[in-house]
């Protein structure tokens, strides 16, 4: 088996959107495909893919992120997502424009969608990544030396070799880097809040590119009747600002209680650890961590939480960490801002009562 890589440039993004709205880890994978692209090369442009129906609008918002170009692929039959439906427009445009990266965010949609577009491809995917890079050496010696490159000459053991795509294993217990030596696009879905969105430039402008699609009601094999948001859904840990977590210090499902109370107070969302998810004290969409959902807000509460690894990867890269704990050696402290020692069930009320003083004092001034 042979791979013409000259045939194969640029990094796409699927810039997931929903009722026309982009998904924040969209603008984050730009900016993470904007930085890769110039380690690649100075033509290398970073692509955003969008697909919907009536979405055009959205274009405008890419650019001013960092994005190159922007690939519209819009139809009646695209507005809702479908997995036959966007597997197939997806899957059509890749081989036509054929980027050599292609990058996802690991929502639900994106853990659906990348693998059956991979498949489809017949090329790997490397799914939940925390870290992308490449190293360029080899590569630009094979695709300058080798266009067509035949897999007897590349070792794929080389870590020099292309997009080396970093992600948790073994329970998150070590850090595995995959290589895709021998296939293109090189494809990965990246974990919500672990890449950085680059500063917004009011006004940038691109290259829109019109993919008219290939589809028609036979190729979706599902009818969508009615969507159904539940509760839990309109509460989002990676967009929060302020997140409120509890672990396995809280003693049992009540000390929840608490934490909803303190994360009312503050404008902040409930999390939890594995442990508390695991002991079946609150659901797993709370989950922070490797195994759950990575995030990054300004100011993150970890309430009774010890810090296993699992769990700071998760949420190190928070702006501001604040930790409660009884234990003064618990390795939460090593990565905190501000750390308290002492019973949870006594700090967070008098955190509440501060608090509420503190309305109270502001109020007062303001009238």
């Amino acid at each position: 088996m042979s791979t013409n890589f000259a045939d194969y440039k640029n990094i796409w993004v699927y810039a997931e959107q929903r009722d026309g709205k982009l998904m924040n880890v969209a603008l984050e994978l730009i900016g993470e495909g904007h930085k890769l692209s110039r380690d690649i090369s100075a033509d290398t442009k970073v692509c955003a893919l969008i697909v919907g129906d009536g979405i055009g609008h959205l274009a405008q918002e890419c650019f001013e992120y960092g994005a190159d170009q922007v690939y519209l692929i819009e139809d009646p039959l695209l507005k809702n997502f479908t997995t036959d439906g966007y597997t197939k427009v997806i899957s059509d445009a890749i081989n036509e424009y054929k980027p050599e990266i292609v990058m996802y965010g690991a929502t639900h949609i994106g853990r659906d969608l990348a693998p059956r577009v991979a498949a489809r491809m017949d090329t790997g995917l490397t799914a939940d990544c925390t870290h992308l890079d490449v190293k360029v050496a080899n590569y630009i010696k094979f695709a300058n030396e080798n266009t067509t490159l035949n897999t007897s000459s590349l070792d794929p053991d080389d870590p020099d070799t292309g997009l080396k795509m970093t992600r948790p294993a073994f329970g998150g217990n070590l850090m595995a880097t995959i290589i895709c030596p021998r296939t293109r696009p090189q494809m990965s879905t990246v974990r919500p809040g672990v890449m950085q969105k680059m500063e917004r430039m009011e006004g940038a402008t691109g290259e829109i590119i019109n993919v008219k699609p290939a589809i028609s009601e036979g190729d979706i094999r599902t009818k969508i009747v009615d969507i159904v948001k539940s509760a839990k859904e309109l509460v989002s840990l990676t967009d929060a600002d302020i997140i409120c977590s509890g672990g396995r210090g809280l003693g049992d499902p009540s000390g929840f209680e608490l934490i909803k109370e303190f994360a009312d107070k503050v404008g902040g969302v409930v999390g939890s650890s594995r442990a508390a998810v695991d002991a079946g004290w609150i659901d797993h969409s709370h989950q922070v961590g490797q195994t759950g959902t990575t995030v990054k807000p300004k100011i993150y509460f970890a309430c009774g939480i010890s810090g296993a690894i699992q769990h700071l990867a998760g949420m190190q890269t928070s702006d501001i960490i604040v930790a409660i704990n009884k234990d003064p050696d618990a390795p939460i402290f090593e990565v905190a801002d501000y750390g308290i020692v002492g019973d949870l069930y006594k700090v967070i009320p008098e955190i509440i009562a501060e608090w509420d003083n503190a309305e109270a004092l502001y109020d007062a001034t303001t009238k």
